[in-house]
């Protein structure tokens, strides 16, 4: 028989412990399959996808949404861009939706609508970096697959005690994720990690009394809360900038669809002018109606919406007017009729503008389809 090292004993202890752990307090989410079932890979690549950056509570609505509209690759292959990023609106990140309905083609194309077993195959997808191939080879296909997400940088940097700030630390914590796996549970593993930081190594809370790996923690001594570190967060440059509703008397209001490239891209929106930084607090009186789509209308200013952006905090100054009778849609617009405005690929921030045009004309919010 071959001797373990004192190492190895410990790195095969802390898997044991989260996995026994793991099956009993594990999190019931409705794109995991349940203990005995096979994971759908279907189901695992598009609840990865939508949670990139975005919370468990705020993604289990679309995934629902999603699955019923198209409950297969095949379906979801065969929808419109439009039609995906009306059922994304609101999500954010909307890059994410486009490379979706990409990666769903792909894999019709490409692999019989068959997602790939392999990590290095399912990196070639849209949309697919290494993360996400990591978690669907793992979680999906139980391949032996390092899967890091924030939670378990959290859980890692804390187990460490890591005195190197994120994102510096990326590389060690992966690193040790890859070197405490096993191969004999590595789907369970990747969840039981992520469960572990969503429920009990949280960010300003840990309870560390309830915690299955409290013994191999080196932060335990002190406050785990002061991991893991971070370098000095940077201001967000401020932009401003102005959104123009003209809206005709049947209720339609003008807008036009962003370039599929870059933010927002693809997303309806109110025509509006550049957002750019250093614009002083009176600009939208004084130069905000230069873009205005419509010369002639009498524009008035119903107010100004702020939205946060990842990279950059944006306030726009809302401008209202009745379309002239003879006006006809610029290049690149069309009319959206009252009774589709709900059903637009609007992204918050043009949301947050149209409850500010709404309120001005003092007229209720669209109803939402059925």
């Amino acid at each position: 028989m071959t001797r373990k090292s004192k190492s190895e004993i410990g790195k095969s202890s802390l898997s044991k412990s989260l996995l026994v752990w793991y099956d009993r307090a594990r999190r019931d989410l409705p794109w995991r399959a349940a203990p005995g079932e096979r994971p759908d890979p279907y189901a695992v690549w598009l609840s990865e996808i939508m949670l990139q950056q975005t919370t468990v509570a705020a993604v289990k609505a679309y995934y629902e949404k999603f699955l019923a509209l198209w409950p297969r690759v095949d379906d979801l292959a065969a929808a419109s861009l439009e039609q995906v990023l009306q059922a994304w609106a609101g999500l954010g990140y909307y890059s994410r939706a486009r490379n979706l309905h990409a990666c769903a083609q792909r894999v019709v194309v490409e692999h019989g609508g068959v997602f790939p077993p392999r990590e290095s195959e399912l990196r070639r997808l849209p949309g697919v970096g290494p993360y996400t191939a990591g978690a669907i080879a793992a979680i999906a296909f139980d391949q032996p697959a390092p899967v890091v997400d924030g939670n378990v940088e959290r859980v890692v940097a804390r187990l460490l005690a890591l005195e190197t700030p994120l994102p510096a630390a990326k590389k060690e914590i992966f690193a040790f994720v890859a070197d405490i796996l096993p191969h004999d549970r590595p789907g369970d593993f990747a969840q039981a990690m992520m469960d572990l930081g969503a429920t009990v190594c949280a960010p300003r809370a840990p309870g560390c009394l309830i915690c299955p790996l409290a013994r191999f923690c080196a932060a335990r001594g002190g406050d785990p809360r002061d991991f893991p570190k971070k370098p000095p967060k940077k201001a967000r440059p401020f932009r401003r900038g102005a959104a123009f509703v003209l809206r005709r008397a049947d209720g339609a209001v003008l807008a036009r669809r962003r370039p599929e490239r870059g933010l927002l891209g693809g997303m309806t929106e109110f025509f509006g002018s550049d957002w750019r930084e250093g614009r002083a607090e009176d600009w939208p009186e004084k130069r905000g109606r230069e873009r205005a789509p419509c010369a002639t209308a009498n524009w008035r200013l119903a107010g100004e919406i702020d939205h946060v952006f990842t990279h950059f905090a944006l306030r726009l100054a809302v401008f209202v007017a009745a379309a002239p009778a003879d006006f006809s849609a610029p290049e690149g617009g069309f009319w959206l009729a009252a009774d589709d405005l709900r059903a637009a690929a609007f992204p918050s921030v043009m949301r947050k503008v149209e409850a500010c045009a709404l309120k001005a004309w003092d007229l209720p919010a669209p109803a939402k389809p059925a």
